[in-house]
């Protein structure tokens, strides 16, 4: 067995997608011959939490910690429910007041990479007596935070260990990056802290193909895709809707409004006998106002079930209970990286998927190669209209069955064995 330091910030009770990646990666990691050692902030500030998660934390696991300075906390005393959504990566680029500007310029610029980058020295020096004392073969930073990143950098220069860096998020690319009113200075940093970081670790892992072409730009370290993936081992049991329900689980902001979608059923609505009766819209997570006003506008308030935020377990369920399945991403080329979570327990529901997103989105290849669903960008309304009405008429038909083609190699256990091989080849 080998033994690998695993250095991350989210860790249960911790919800949302940041936490599940390592958390199932940890849960298998024995079965392919690594022990892990989990180093997690004592009392970190999660904006999500989800208790379900801490019973797949494997009992014999050895997990450290240590207090990590939050400046979170004392932002509250400005504004709780902006803090919170800061926190949570959430930056809305519109009619932000002086508080806001004011607390995004000093999370840009005073807090490089990442409001998190307190913990990286005491970190440091906690970890190099940990390690002293139980020595590990290999370690492995996660981000976001990125700061986490300059931990491994540092552990990696003074104690001489193979170190693999995985960017669940791109770094300078990520598409809030450009909101954080960075000076020139600020910027230069970020970009110079990113390059050292990919030309000192010894391998990088990333969750998709536009990062691994964006990062090999930057270095020679070599870089795998592992993406994220989904548990196959929860039993569940789909109760489908009786309506023709489309679902979307996950926080649905501002700037992903769908309106291309919200004019489609509206135009449905008016045009086909029973659509509008039949049709419901069920949106599950944190709600954008702006999403709410748009459903208004098109006349489709009465055709919305907002369920709000709920656990994982309860997430899972209403997506195998969906008709439908929609996926949305901010239209902009700071997202074609990206690669949601929920896309791969999408895969597992085996409920067909409409998804939209960018131009060269990787969403549109995985969707594609599985044969889930479909992909639109905001410029294919006419397509867009023909996929709706086609499931529609399959659902009034009761011929809207479940999709089956092979996806085992997006399960958690065959995504760990990927990692766990890089790691023993260390």
């Amino acid at each position: 067995m080998k033994r690998v330091l695993i250095i991350t910030y989210y860790w249960p009770p911790a919800g949302g997608p940041g936490v599940q990646r390592w958390l199932y990666f940890v849960k298998y990691f024995r079965e392919f011959g690594i022990t892990p050692v989990v180093y997690i902030p004592e009392n970190a500030h999660y904006p999500l939490q989800d208790d379900s998660f801490i019973a797949e934390i494997p009992k014999e696991i050895e997990i450290i910690s240590q207090p990590v300075k939050e400046p979170y906390r004392f932002a509250k005393w400005f504004s709780k429910k902006k803090t919170k959504q800061m926190s949570s990566g959430i930056i809305a680029k519109k009619q932000l007041s002086f508080t806001e500007k004011f607390l995004l310029f000093v999370r840009g610029n005073f807090f490089i990479p990442d409001a998190r980058v307190g913990w990286v020295k005491p970190s440091v020096k906690y970890l190099k007596n940990y390690l002293s004392q139980n020595p590990v073969e290999a370690m492995v930073t996660t981000g976001p935070p990125h700061s986490l990143h300059l931990i491994g950098l540092k552990l990696s220069k003074e104690l001489g260990l193979p170190w693999v860096t995985d960017f669940r998020d791109p770094w300078t690319t990520i598409h809030y990056h450009e909101s954080l009113r960075l000076t020139t200075a600020s910027r230069r940093k970020h970009k110079r802290l990113e390059t050292l970081v990919l030309q000192e670790a010894t391998h990088v892992t990333v969750t998709s193909p536009t990062t691994k072409k964006e990062f090999e730009a930057l270095t020679k370290t070599p870089i795998t895709i592992v993406t994220n993936g989904f548990e196959a081992k929860e039993v569940i049991t789909p109760n489908l809707d009786s309506k023709f329900s489309l679902a979307h689980v996950g926080s649905l902001l501002s700037e992903r409004n769908p309106l291309i979608l919200w004019e489609v059923l509206s135009e449905l609505a008016s045009e086909i006998e029973g659509f509008r009766e039949a049709t419901e819209i069920v949106l599950a997570g944190v709600i954008g106002q702006s999403i709410l006003d748009s459903l208004s506008a098109f006349g489709l308030s009465e055709n919305l079930r907002n369920v709000g935020y709920v656990s994982h377990t309860e997430a899972l369920q209403l997506q195998h209970n969906a008709q439908v399945l929609l996926l949305i991403e901010i239209d902009s080329l700071e997202t074609k990286a990206i690669l949601p979570g929920k896309l791969f327990e999408y895969l597992r529901a085996k409920r067909p998927i409409i998804a939209l997103g960018p131009e060269g989105s990787d969403i549109k290849d995985i969707i594609d190669q599985t044969g889930r669903g479909q992909f639109f960008t905001p410029n294919n309304k006419n397509l867009l209209k023909e996929e709706v009405l086609h499931l529609y008429r399959r659902f009034q038909k009761k011929e809207l069955e479940a999709i089956t083609t092979d996806i085992s190699k997006y399960t958690r256990k065959n995504l760990t064995q990927h990692m766990a091989t890089i790691l023993k080849e260390l």
